[in-house]
Formats: C-alpha cells, structure tokens, sequence
C-alpha cells in the first residue's frame, strides 16, 4: 500500500469518528457555516432515503399521463381527479407530492398546472419511455442483496428484455425483444447524439460506422447534421436491414450502408475512417468488452478513429449516475458494468489504440465521450 493510500485510509477513518460523535454533531448545530454544512448533510441523507419514493410519484404522473393532463391547465383538483379515475382525496395528495419536485404547481388556490421540472417531462415522450422501463428496475431491486446474491445468470425481469441479456438467459421471441430493444434506445438515443453534436466535429470524417447501432437512431442525428458522411450500420441481421431501411428513407438510401453481423464472432467491416460505439461498451463484462475493442482496433486503417460515448463512471459532478445508478442496472441486466475515463482508456491501449482522449460534455449524466485513434 502506498504512503498516499495509507493518509487516505487514515483520514476517511478519524473523519467518519468525528461526524458519528454526538458531541460533534451538538457543536456543529451551533455554529453557522457548520450548521449549514450539517443540514445539507442531513438534507442529502433524507433524499437517499426518500429517493424510492420520488421515483414512484414522477412514474405515477407517467404512467397516469398526469402530465398530458396538466397541459391543458390550470384545472381544478376534482377536474384531475375525474380524468386520472382517482378520488379527489388521492388525486390531491398526489399533486402536493408533485410540487416540491417541480412535477406540478398551484399558481392559484385550487388551480393546478405543470412545474417546471414538468413541463420538461411533457414534452419529452422519450424521458418517459424510460420512466415506464425503469418499473423493471424497481422490482428488481425489491431485495437488492438477494439480487447481488444470485447468480448473474439467473434471469431478472431487465435481462429478460433486453434483447442480448435475454438471449443469454435462453430467453424465446428474440426477434420481439431486438424490437422492443431498439425502441427504447430510440426513444432515448437523441440525449447522447445531443452531447455528441455539441462536443465534437465530423468535419474530418467522410465514412461513419456505428457498431451495435440498433434502427440506426443516432446515425440519424448525425447524418442530419452533417450530410456530408457516408453512413453505415453493424448489427444484428433483422436489427441492420431495419435499421438501414428506415435511415435510407430518412436521409437517403445512397447514403447507408447495412452491414449485418455480430461483433463479437465477425470482422468489423473496413474502410471507415470513423467508428462509433454509443452506449455499448458498458453493457458488456471486461472479457467481452475487450475482445470488442481489439476487433474494432484491426478493422482501422491507421490514423482512423473510434468514438465512444456513454455514462461512464466516476464523472466529477456525476458521480451517482455511474456507479449508483448504472452499477446496479448493469448488474440486475446481467452484464456488464460501468468504467471511469481511465479504466476504457487502458482498455483502449491493451486493444492497440495509439492515443485516446477524453472530450467534455456539457452534460455528463447523459454521456462522455472518448475518442481514441488507430
């Protein structure tokens, strides 16, 4: 262990003692900047502890459409109440839950309209899509220890949709699952392509393929933006023919190439000068993962560039969306994990990458992006 480690250790231990004592805590109530600093400790520890019930309030507006019905607000809490088959009693109760999360808002006494934080969900069918998914998750994490208990491979009620996870499990219909899967990423891909547009320039690129693309959502948002590119898109056979009939109509079928094929046992196909992978890579166990970048890395011609952009963990500023959240998505889906920018940069070079970097993003609880070239 290092000298360095060793102070941290020793530090984090006499300071837990000194934040457990009663006599800190006493004095700390007395003096104003402490005092303030201790009630945003406390204010964080009720949030960690209330945080299962503000889900549920926000996917009860969800999946109550309560937020289809506040747009034509201000209406009356009987009004609400008669559309969402509540009592007026419930439905009441259930807009006051809504206000300190800016769900909803009452600008007049019985007159009750969208929040702020509200008003974002409406107009988002994508945000919501992910809310009704994330039902899975919850009962999942009923008895979280049971499940970090169990056996990876035992089915979960989120490895069972997702298409790959599913398949694992020896799950039927894959077919129906790929499509299930595919919507769900469309219906939320558009934030990372945001991040992506906004950080980054194709300007240099000319042919972009992107790996595990799904119906080709975010070449979408990329080929939009720049038209320039010559597309094309690595999946699955009934997932790459999909994908590229709807992006040829959508941008134009000179545009689009559909490769299909599994990543993992195929050749990535050549002749790209960019390759993409968006919210894959953290998906996969660090075996899989690596073989994945490795076959990426000899498709590249040298000075050709890959692109991965996803949640990544230990992000300064979102840090709970990495390993709080994604760490246990990934492991109730059944594979997969979150990694810091440092932990895909080593795995980059390990591949045969010659440089990766990381890009910032404005907002990194939607993804990072690094970039790496042959």
């Amino acid at each position: 262990m290092s000298a360095w480690a060793a102070f941290r250790i020793g530090y984090v231990a006499r300071r837990n003692r000194v934040f457990a004592s009663p006599q800190f805590q006493h004095w700390a109530a007395r003096l104003p900047l402490i005092r303030w600093i201790a009630r945003s400790r406390a204010d964080a520890a009720f949030n960690l502890l209330a945080g299962f019930t503000y889900s549920q309030i926000l996917r009860a507006y969800v999946e109550g459409e309560l937020f289809d019905i506040l747009k034509d607000g201000p209406l009356t809490p009987a009004v609400i109440a008669q559309r969402l088959g509540l009592s007026d009693n419930a439905a009441l109760t259930l807009l006051r839950a809504g206000r300190p999360l800016m769900l909803s808002e009452e600008p007049a006494p019985g007159q009750w309209m969208l929040g702020e934080q509200g008003a974002v969900f409406a107009s988002n069918p994508g945000v919501q899509a992910m809310v009704r998914h994330h039902r899975l998750l919850y009962t999942d994490l009923a008895d979280p220890l049971a499940l970090l208990r169990a056996d990876r491979r035992e089915a979960t009620d989120l490895s069972r949709f997702w298409t790959y996870a599913g398949a694992l499990h020896g799950a039927s219909e894959r077919g129906e699952q790929t499509a299930e899967y595919s919507q769900l990423m469309a219906a939320s891909q558009h934030f990372v392509a945001g991040e992506v547009l906004a950080s980054l320039s194709f300007k240099r690129a000319a042919r972009l393929l992107d790996v595990g693309g799904g119906h080709g959502a975010f070449l979408s948002h990329i080929g939009t933006a720049w038209p320039h590119l010559q597309l094309g898109l690595f999946d699955l056979p009934e997932v790459a023919r999909t994908g590229a009939a709807i992006l040829g109509e959508a941008l134009g079928a000179d545009r689009v190439t559909a490769h299909p094929g599994n990543f993992f046992n195929d050749s990535i196909p050549q002749g790209y000068d960019m390759v993409s992978l968006i919210r894959i890579l953290h998906d996969h166990d660090d075996g899989p993962a690596q073989a994945l970048l490795t076959n990426i890395r000899k498709s590249l011609a040298p000075g050709a560039r890959l692109l991965i952009a996803e949640p990544m963990a230990r992000i300064p500023g979102a840090e709970p969306m990495g390993e709080a959240f994604f760490g246990l998505y990934l492991w109730a889906m059944g594979s997969g994990r979150p990694r810091s920018p440092a932990e895909i940069i080593t795995m980059l070079r390990a591949a045969g990458f010659g440089s990766a970097q990381t890009v910032a993003t404005a907002q990194p609880v939607n993804a990072s992006i690094i970039i790496a070239q042959a």
